[in-house]
């Protein structure tokens, strides 16, 4: 146990955010960083000293990959960050993004949560891996001894470079495939940079470099490869594509000019902000824009919509509002679904929650003008418009943020001959393998649209699969099966 007092003593901080005139005029991280500085100076070690090292951490049980939290918060409140970092890469290849991207469902679960603030543990989190770069404590760690298989993994988002980094360290040959010009998946051009700035991908993927892992961009599997030159070249392939089929809104004008997915939307600001483009393709500058859907990738088009100078944002969800505090449907150590606000949203715009869209309203250029709304009610399952409550929003730009759902279905799937499970993700069985021998699936592609904490775990499971394949055994971690179900 760290302080056995430390809960008592000490009350739950998080670093201050810059204000939001500044922040909405770059892109970094939204953090202030004399705030930052402090975590890593001392105030790390007060916040750390709250975990009471629970007979039974029920912070394990909330994390997928089974993060050892009372482990190094007890490192960090002792002063031992390098320990620290040591025991936080003994379950997670990436700490630098689930510290900034995860929605902590550890801290959910932390006990101290049940009737105070839970520990700040994914603000620890990162602090210990930016510890850790700083002072130099992660290096590259190459095989000591080569087993001569070749792997394959079609994917470079956490799922796909955990299994890489996991398959390279165990002796194999592993080359990651990614159809865009740059690795990362939705880690590149996906996240915005005020949520995750690049420096901290492209550091892991030197790292990566130096273990001995191959990338290849700009190649698009089953299309510039056929699946019979991959199967050919690997000895194994792991598909890591993620679940990029977006759910569309098949409402009257969709095919408006002004009308995008989320995902055709953000690319270009992430582009813009490593200096890539000058100027985005879709821009919000100057427009009143909506968002269609409640979540972080809903949020994710509000920060970017106000950086790019928005004269209004408002994010629409057909859910009704969620509760501040935990109810009788998610009890403690469950995930909630709670009311939150997350900075992209403190930085401005309105969310309107219960509303469905009915039309995009153009103008006679066929651009988009206004977006149509009416209030629903469940019933049964089912959302019920509430007569007399249609209005108009006025918009210029809408983008669709209402999730995926499932893989890209085309040449890599089909060549391939896998099997999909009855939602329309990669079936496989309890080693990570599909129907196909030697092929096996990992993250979003197999699982279905959810967190970075559980693609990473998958990663690393399914590493563990394709290892005992080529060796007949293996001694890599399996942190979950195929067929956990998420808890959030």
């Amino acid at each position: 146990m760290a302080d056995p007092k430390g809960f008592l003593k000490t009350r739950r901080e998080t670093p201050a955010s810059r204000p939001v005139f500044l922040r909405l005029k770059d892109w970094r991280e939204v953090y202030e960083e004399n705030s930052t500085a402090e975590f890593l100076a001392g105030k790390g070690q007060d916040q750390a000293s709250r975990c009471m090292d629970c007979g039974i951490p029920f912070c394990h049980q909330g994390c997928p990959l089974g993060n050892l939290v009372p482990e190094w918060n007890t490192l960090v409140w002792r002063d031992d960050w390098k320990a620290a970092a040591e025991r936080l890469h003994a379950t997670n290849n990436f700490p630098e993004f689930t510290g900034t991207l995860c929605p902590a469902p550890c801290e959910s679960a932390c006990v101290l949560g049940i009737n105070d603030d839970p520990v700040s543990i994914k603000r620890i989190e990162i602090s210990i891996i930016d510890r850790a770069f700083q002072e130099g404590w992660v290096t590259p760690r190459p095989p000591s001894v080569k087993t001569g298989k070749k792997v394959a993994v079609v994917g470079s988002g956490p799922a796909g470079l955990a299994a890489a980094q996991q398959l390279t360290r165990a002796g194999h040959d592993v080359v990651v495939y990614e159809r865009a010009d740059a690795i990362g998946g939705l880690l590149r051009y996906g996240i915005p940079e005020f949520k995750m700035e690049k420096f901290r991908l492209d550091r892991r993927l030197a790292q990566m470099r130096a273990e001995g892992t191959t990338f290849v961009t700009g190649v698009d599997v089953g299309e510039d490869i056929t699946v019979e030159r991959l199967r050919a070249d690997h000895d194994a392939v792991v598909l890591a594509g993620g679940a990029t089929a977006w759910r569309d809104l098949p409402a009257p004008g969709r095919e408006l000019n002004g009308v995008h997915q989320a995902m055709e939307y953000l690319p270009g600001a992430n582009r813009v902000a490593a200096g890539a483009l000058a100027e985005p393709p879709i821009t919000a500058a100057g427009k009143h824009v909506v968002v269609i859907g409640g979540g972080d990738t809903g949020a994710d088009c509000v920060g970017t919509a106000h950086r790019q100078g928005a004269a209004s944002v408002t994010q629409l969800e057909i859910m009704p509002r969620p509760s501040d505090t935990r109810t009788d449907a998610h009890p403690w150590p469950t995930f909630p679904m709670l009311y939150k606000v997350t900075s992209a949203h403190e930085e401005g715009g309105e969310r309107v929650y219960a509303v469905s869209t009915t039309e995009f309203v153009g103008d006679d250029q066929g651009d988009l003008r206004a977006v149509r709304i009416t209030e629903v009610v469940n019933e049964g399952g089912k959302f019920v418009p509430v007569p007399g409550t249609e209005r108009d929003l006025p918009a210029q730009l809408v983008t669709l943020a209402m999730g995926f759902v499932g893989p890209d279905k085309g040449a890599l799937l089909d060549d391939l001959g896998v099997d999909l499970d009855p939602r329309g993700n990669v079936a496989r069985g309890a080693d990570y393998q599909t129907n196909v021998p030697g092929v096996f699936s990992a993250g979003d592609m197999g699982r279905g649209q959810s967190l970075i904490v559980w693609a990473i775990a998958e990663g690393r499971s399914a590493a563990a699969g394709v290892d005992a394949y080529l060796t007949g055994r293996s001694v890599l971690p399996r942190p979950i099966e195929p067929t956990d179900r998420p808890l959030v």
